[in-house]
């Protein structure tokens, strides 16, 4: 999963599709779900899987309108396609995420 920051963000959303998670090292369920957004990142070759640190990188999330965490963004093209906050299992991050692909 590719590391962004409030530098870096535009560009790593621009090209494709993008799931984001939005995310903090003191976020129990953003722990939970990594590894579940790793087999994700594993299974679909269409989808580049990114993640940035909120508390690192508050420009992005504010601007962003992030609210909560884990907060999942998918871009398209630099356009915000769908949004999801929360953890969740694999299943239902899949059925999201199918809708959008």
């Amino acid at each position: 999963m590719h590391a962004l920051t409030d530098d870096t963000f535009a560009e790593g959303i621009r090209d494709g599709a993008v799931l984001v998670e939005f995310t903090a090292s003191w976020c129990p369920p953003c722990r939970m779900i990594e590894p579940v957004l790793a087999e994700l990142d594993d299974e679909l070759a269409d989808v580049r899987f990114a993640k940035i640190d909120t508390d690192a990188n508050p420009r992005t999330a504010r601007d962003r309108g992030v609210m909560g965490m884990p907060t999942l963004q998918l871009y398209r093209d630099g356009e915000l396609v769908a949004q999801l906050v929360g953890a969740r299992p694999k299943q239902q991050l899949m059925s999201w995420l199918e809708p959008h692909l």
